[in-house]
């Protein structure tokens, strides 16, 4: 093995030089570094991107005609020696109550916004590349671990807030007048009296039925509801874990992707599931690398592009499965490790450039 194999001659002379190595392995065996992982869990978060607010409308008053009779000519007498006198009266009454219109101001709104975190900061453990002088023929050997950082994301949410809520004026309408003139007995007939009956009119006046007046309507508030990560757990260094000597050698992931996509079928997905998500609950806390690799045909600069999309896709993929992405390290190395003969120049048959198109995965040091 030469990825991670640890035969016990090799481990009594890595203990001379203090290295961080299982304490009590045994030959034959092979072992990983483990990284207990950051946990996050999504959490939501409900904004209000527009209050609640009155709507008024008015419903205008209404009105209503009557009629009355009313005394024009009061009763009187008629004297036969000596006749009678008369006067006027004129008498006011309101021909037209009075009442009011209403003006609605409706609620006025100005643009405001909310930054929120939606992923906070966090650091983790990366093993660096091995040291050029090293004299270690382990590619494993002369590396050093960094605590990287990675700034929290925020995310700006448009929101509204109220300026000033709807209202309404009342506008007094004025009432109108009218009068009628009637007669009225200054002084009655005197020897003969005469009765003279009075008289009356049937007048029409319109008079208020129903005041105008406002009705009010509620508008309920409108809400976003955001996702956002939270650390539960932070992570950190841990152990050595015993696995299979095979798993730290590239496996064949056998997924047949179509030509030139990097989507991932049923099928591929079905293969996933049988061969990956096995091997990653076996071994809890383990780093996988997924590896895609493309043969020589086509721009050596789209054959990159596209191994590493498909490489990110099944990564992405075990991540809507539950796998912590700290655990996943998803290459593209293109036409770069091509496992035969078949390189820029040489023809080959169908077979032989099928070899060279293939993705594959290995447990490595977390």
């Amino acid at each position: 093995m030469k990825k991670i194999l640890f035969l016990f001659a090799v481990m009594t002379a890595s203990v001379t030089l203090a290295q961080d190595l299982p304490a009590n392995p045994e030959p034959g065996k092979c072992y990983v570094r483990c990284t207990t992982p950051d946990v996050y869990v999504n959490e939501t978060v409900t904004l209000t991107v527009k209050p609640a607010y009155k709507v008024l409308k008015t419903v205008p008053a209404t009105f209503k005609t009557v009629t009355e009779r009313v005394e024009v000519k009061a009763a009187g007498k008629k004297l036969t020696v000596v006749p009678e006198k008369w006067g006027t009266e004129t008498v006011s009454y309101v021909s037209k109550e009075g009442g009011n219109t209403l003006r609605i101001t409706p609620a006025s709104f100005r643009p405001s916004s909310e930054t929120i975190e939606i992923k906070p900061a966090y650091a983790q453990w990366e093993l660096g590349a091995s040291a050029p002088d090293c004299a270690s023929g382990n590619p494993d050997d002369c590396r050093y671990w960094c605590y990287k950082g990675y700034p929290a994301e925020f995310t700006t949410i448009d929101t509204q807030v109220l300026g000033a809520d709807a209202s309404v004026a009342k506008t007094p309408i004025g009432s109108k007048n009218a009068s009628y003139t009637k007669r009225v007995l200054l002084e009655p007939a005197k020897v003969v009296e005469t009765v003279i009956s009075a008289e009356y009119k049937t007048i029409t006046k319109t008079v208020l039925d129903k005041d105008a007046f406002t009705t009010e309507e509620t508008v309920p508030a409108v809400t976003k509801t955001i996702s956002k990560e939270v650390l539960k757990q932070k992570g950190g260094l841990t152990t050595w874990k015993e696995v299979e000597c095979s798993l730290v050698e590239y496996q064949a992931l056998p997924i047949n992707w179509n030509l030139g996509s990097a989507t991932l079928t049923s099928a591929a997905k079905s293969i996933i599931d049988s061969r990956l998500m096995p091997v990653l609950a076996k071994n809890p806390g383990v780093k996988l690398e997924i590896a895609s690799h493309t043969d020589v045909r086509g721009n050596s600069s789209s054959n990159q592009d596209l191994s590493e999309r498909r490489a990110k896709a099944v990564a992405d993929y075990l991540i809507t499965k539950g796998i912590n992405s700290s655990l996943l390290v998803a290459n593209g190395y293109g036409e770069n490790k091509v496992k035969n003969r078949c390189r820029e120049g040489v023809s080959c048959t169908e077979r032989e450039h099928a070899v060279n198109r293939r993705t594959e995965f290995r447990l490595i040091n977390n």
